[in-house]
């Protein structure tokens, strides 16, 4: 009992503190879906998270991705074969083991991902500059230490909004 008194008057010494956040994630999860939804008329989400996994490793073992997106290998395959059809990936041979084949980004597939990035970015550089100077600062102090208490966010956290 003693425990939720506690935890009550903790709550209670900074009002709306969580509920402000909230509200600010939702604000940049406009943002992020606003970014996306122009890949998504070319790609699928889950083909999109392909392309931005592919974007931060360089080119990797289809089963690895598969693994990561968490796929059924023979689904996967048919998605590849569509990703590959559409240009934006290249299946090549592994180096390193000829019996593996590795995805890789084209161009264009680069080009999708950095435009998402890039429209991303904007949209941030625009909310950013309607903020007065010092709240600007303020909020990039809070963010680092909001970031570093929350910690790296997961591959597996991350590419469920393909990230």
């Amino acid at each position: 009992m003693a425990g939720r008194a506690e935890e009550r008057q903790q709550s209670e010494g900074d009002p709306g503190t969580a509920d402000v956040v909230l509200t600010a994630s939702r604000a940049l999860l406009a943002i992020v879906a606003r970014s996306v939804a122009p890949a998504l008329e070319v790609v699928s989400l889950p083909q999109f998270r392909v392309l931005v996994l592919l974007s931060t490793d360089g080119p990797t073992r289809v089963g690895s991705l598969a693994e990561h997106v968490g796929a059924n290998p023979s689904t996967f395959s048919r998605s590849v074969d569509r990703m590959v059809a559409a240009g934006w990936v290249v299946r090549t041979g592994n180096p390193e083991s000829r019996r593996e084949v590795l995805l890789e980004l084209t161009d264009d597939g680069r080009w999708l991902v950095e435009s998402v990035t890039a429209r991303r970015r904007r949209e941030i550089e625009t909310v950013l500059e309607r903020m007065p100077p010092s709240q600007r600062a303020a909020l990039v102090r809070a963010l680092r230490s909001f970031s570093e208490a929350a910690g790296e966010a997961s591959v597996g956290d991350l590419l469920t909004l393909g990230l």
